[in-house]
């Protein structure tokens, strides 16, 4: 009798541990996760007013913000007016200041998962996306680009558990709300903008995913609408691996992907001075 209550008891402690562990599990994978902070703007570009020599990577004046003021950017405040004297150099220059419209840009990433024994393209993307680009259609080589947020809260793919994994996990989402990239050199443009006419060119900086930060060149191509109103998609391609993105074990998905497109589809408004 002592044995089959020994017994019992240690199966009853056996279940309360499993039960347990299987519910700090989906509480740590699948739990509900904090929503956006704010929405999102964007972090003023720091105009270089002196164009750098056309022979050369244009090199963008712009400090990478620590991974403390990445994580602290108050986005629920507007975004703070130029300096006037900032203004008037711009004039002078012919560069003209545009801000990513969240209403009509998008950010996305793109990796291959094998779900249920069938490959799939997985997608997640959000508006939450922002930035600012100063540019003078008369001279490419002015062009200079502002650090590019995109709140890692708001991605979303087509699938809530997925979601929830990647928020809780993957991207570690409570803790680390923004992906930015802090570009660093700019290349491939010259001479006046045609109308009309995309231009393409790269912008070399650093991407910052969780608390990783490395290296990444995006292929960007634009194209003025109007004085006003530009269009483009900026796209990298990452490799998972590189900033510590593991993936939770879950039933039904046999392998995921170690490459990862990173795509920004952009409509930038010039911005009001």
């Amino acid at each position: 009798m002592q044995n089959k209550t020994t017994l019992f008891l240690g199966v009853a402690l056996l279940a309360v541990v499993v039960v347990g562990g299987g519910w700090w599990a989906y509480d740590f994978v699948q739990g509900d996760t904090a929503a956006p902070s704010g929405p999102i703007t964007a972090i003023p570009i720091a105009v270089n007013t002196v164009p750098a020599p056309t022979e050369a990577p244009i090199q963008v004046n712009q400090p990478a913000p620590s991974e403390a003021q990445a994580t602290a950017i108050p986005t629920s405040a507007p975004v703070e007016p130029i300096a006037t004297t900032a203004v008037a150099a711009i004039s002078e220059s012919g560069l003209v200041i545009f801000q990513i419209s969240q209403a009509e840009s998008e950010a996305s990433f793109s990796i291959f998962e094998e779900l249920n024994g069938q490959p799939k393209t997985v997608v997640g993307a959000t508006d939450q996306v922002a930035g600012q680009v100063a540019l003078d259609m008369n001279d490419l080589t002015k062009t200079q680009v502002g650090v590019i947020q995109v709140n890692a809260r708001a991605l979303v793919t087509d699938n809530d558990r997925r979601n929830r994994a990647i928020r809780n996990f993957i991207l570690q989402t409570d803790q680390y709300e923004f992906i930015t990239f802090t570009p660093t050199a700019i290349t491939g443009l010259n001479g006046p903008a045609q109308p009309g006419q995309p231009f393409t060119f790269q912008i070399a900086g650093d991407l910052t995913i969780r608390n990783v930060t490395q290296p990444a060149v995006f292929e960007v191509t634009v194209q003025g609408e109007s004085a006003t109103r530009l269009t483009g998609t900026a796209t990298t391609v990452v490799r998972r691996s590189d900033y510590k993105l593991t993936i939770p074990s879950v039933p039904n998905v046999a392998n995921v992907g170690e490459e990862v497109t990173i795509e920004i589809d952009i409509v930038a408004e010039a911005a009001s001075s």
